[in-house]
């Protein structure tokens, strides 16, 4: 009896979609035995089209359909399954020992396929700002058969870590085609990542946003469309040749099944301030006075004057100042808004009956040129459709002086409002365009003020920066560079805002970097190895990888968590990793003793992995089953599933 190796590779998109199949429908498969000689299910074609009777296409007959040139492909893509891994950068990392919070650099498209077996189902909010194809947006490019690795890198379509990407300028004859290429087994990915109750956002501007929907009705379904958000962004594109100034984007919000999709409820009173774009400032003023109002931002007083009628005020109170308006705003008094009555003009006014008993529902809200006295509203409505939210380039000022290094960043009130109507107060939250890590800042500052514990994945591409930009200039080499650094200060800023509140935050963050896979190509294609090779190749891990590689590759393999507590134990002089007090507990070092065998026992472990080179003989591989048989009182067929090798 022999271990079994571990994969190593990313889960089979065909065979995901095999098994989401047979939930459904099992009566239309059976079995076959494949090109390896193993039996396994397949689906029969003409049991399926009896099953669904009238509702099958006939391809040779005309039908909607939402196609372009690439799109065949594009599919494929999503369901191919490749050799990479995600290695460990403890050293560019937070809080290693202790964070759940993940950030992944490299192609999300991969990560994207790395991430199925650990968190197919498990994420409850994904947000994304892709490329809204404008002309001069980088757009990931998955497919270069025609070209040799190294004329790739020549011609600007790669980077040095082999990532693949080019600028899509409006000149390209495949100018939209290339866009959905790139996004569709994305999103197609995105939503087996998704829990039943999950929901996806997504921002995107005019120019893609009829094929972005179209996409996600086929890959989500019409009936989980939920709603595209307008966002006010406030931008100004007035000039020669614009014909109608841009001041809106757009978020689609799409649900993984409508039914059981959940949607948080929004206080009535927050919704009126996020809407406002500030936060509400309290009233503090006499309630024996007032009708119109002068409101004073700096220093929150307010004076009131009535210009119908003066004599009812006291001339004795010394709070009452009889000026003209020009006076009181030369002091920094802004007037409240005019409204309109009857179609005239008029000052807001209250009753002061109304006023004496409401004067602590009161708020004051900034709306740039004026100030609104507003009552404060009970209870919580849906979230709306329109929101207007600007303010991401002010907020990495504060964070990175004036030396922005990060283009157009996305505000953090618009991500804060969609982690807490998207998201519940211990989900997992993904962005994978994270930029610059803006859905990772929220995160963190929507658990300090409402005492959650959400966690973030952020996957971003190593985009290189320009050379004159002023990222470049400050010292950041490439996006996630930026990502990681604005992570890291908003991280410190939100904890010492929270203060006492803040000891239990998690701002910390895990590295980790696509790459190749962990095991020499012999690994994966034993028939190729010659005579000759056996005692060259005998350890078939490459050379210039660590013992964390090896485990955090498995636990990738195994469908295991990359955020999970763990822990390093020494026996006999070998390293022993247990992940989440036994979840995985694994050992990579040489001639396994009785010691080791017992310590891994003692934790009880649900899965059990060595390396190959742990043992000398067939004969030690059989003993190590008897052992763990025997301690753990595990069947024959317990063993073979929860011990593996690489």
């Amino acid at each position: 009896m022999n271990p079994e190796k571990l994969q190593l590779q990313s889960a089979d998109g065909a065979q995901i979609n095999l098994d989401m199949l047979y939930q459904i429908a099992p009566s239309c498969f059976t079995e076959a035995r494949g090109a390896d000689g193993k039996v396994r299910r397949v689906v029969n074609f003409d049991v399926l089209r009896q099953l669904l009777g009238d509702a099958t296409a006939d391809t040779g007959e005309e039908f909607y359909q939402f196609t372009w040139p690439g799109k065949a492909e594009a599919r494929r893509e999503a369901a191919r399954s490749i050799r990479k891994t995600l290695r460990p950068v403890p050293e560019d990392s937070v809080d290693w020992d202790t964070t759940q919070n993940i950030y992944i650099e490299g192609d999300n498209l991969e990560v994207l396929k790395l991430l199925q077996k650990s968190y197919m189902g498990k994420v409850k909010m994904i947000y994304i700002d892709p490329p809204y194809n404008t002309g001069n947006d980088f757009v990931y490019k998955d497919n270069f058969a025609s070209s040799s690795s190294e004329n790739n890198l020549a011609e600007g379509n790669t980077d040095e870590y082999g990532n693949r990407y080019r600028k899509n300028t409006d000149s390209n004859g495949r100018f939209h085609s290339d866009w959905c290429s790139m996004i569709y087994p994305r999103i197609q990915l995105a939503r087996t990542l998704l829990a039943e109750d999950g929901v996806i956002f997504i921002s995107i501007g005019d120019a893609e946003e009829n094929n972005l929907r179209k996409i996600c009705d086929e890959t989500f379904g019409a009936p989980n469309f939920i709603a595209r958000i307008v966002i006010i962004t406030g931008a100004n594109q007035a000039g020669d040749g614009v014909l109608i100034q841009k001041n809106v984007e757009y978020v689609f919000a799409y649900a993984k099944n409508i039914s059981t999709c959940t949607i948080n409820r929004v206080d009535k009173t927050e919704e009126t301030w996020r809407n406002l774009n500030d936060a509400p400032t309290p009233l503090v003023t006499r309630p024996d006075m007032g009708y119109t109002l002068y409101y004073n931002p700096n220093t929150s007083d307010i004076i009131p004057l009535h210009d119908y009628d003066k004599s009812n005020l006291s001339s004795n109170d010394e709070h009452v100042v009889y000026e003209d308006n020009l006076s009181l705003v030369s002091k920094g008094y802004i007037p409240i808004r005019p409204g309109k009555r009857n179609g005239m003009l008029h000052r807001w006014h209250w009753g002061i009956d109304t006023f004496k008993e409401r004067i602590g529902e009161i708020r004051m809200f900034n709306t740039k040129d004026s100030y609104i006295p507003k009552f404060l509203q009970a209870g919580y409505n849906p979230p709306k459709n329109y929101h207007n939210f600007t303010g991401g380039a002010s907020e990495l000022k504060v964070l990175f002086g004036e030396q922005i290094p990060f283009d157009y960043p996305k505000g953090i009130k618009l991500l804060m409002y969609l982690v807490s109507i998207g998201a519940n107060s211990d989900s997992i939250i993904l962005d994978f365009f994270s930029g610059s890590a803006t859905t990772a800042h929220a995160v963190m500052k929507q658990n300090a003020e409402d005492g959650g514990n959400r966690h973030f994945i952020m996957v971003q591409l190593q985009e290189e920066t320009e050379e004159d930009s002023e990222a470049r200039k400050a010292g950041y080499e490439n996006i996630c560079q930026i990502g990681k650094e604005r992570i890291r200060r908003a991280g410190r800023k939100v904890k010492e805002e929270a203060g006492l509140h803040g000891q239990d935050l998690d701002i910390g963050f895990r590295v980790f970097r696509v790459d190749d896979s962990n095991m020499e190509d012999v690994y994966f294609q034993p028939a190729a190895l010659r005579q000759q090779d056996l005692n060259s190749l005998f350890d078939n891990v490459k050379p210039d990888r660590t013992d964390l590689d090896l485990l955090f590759g498995a636990m990738l393999d195994w469908g295991v968590k990359l955020s999970l507590p763990m822990s390093k134990a020494t026996i006999d002089g070998r390293d022993i990793y247990t992940v989440n007090e036994g979840d995985l507990v694994a050992c990579f070092a040489e001639n396994i003793t009785e010691n080791v065998i017992a310590h891994i026992a003692d934790q009880s472990p649900l899965r059990v992995l060595f390396r190959d080179s742990c043992f000398n003989t067939d004969a030690d591989k059989i003993n190590i089953f008897e052992q763990f048989k025997q301690r753990l009182n595990w069947s024959d067929e317990e063993a073979m599933k929860n011990i593996r090798v690489i």
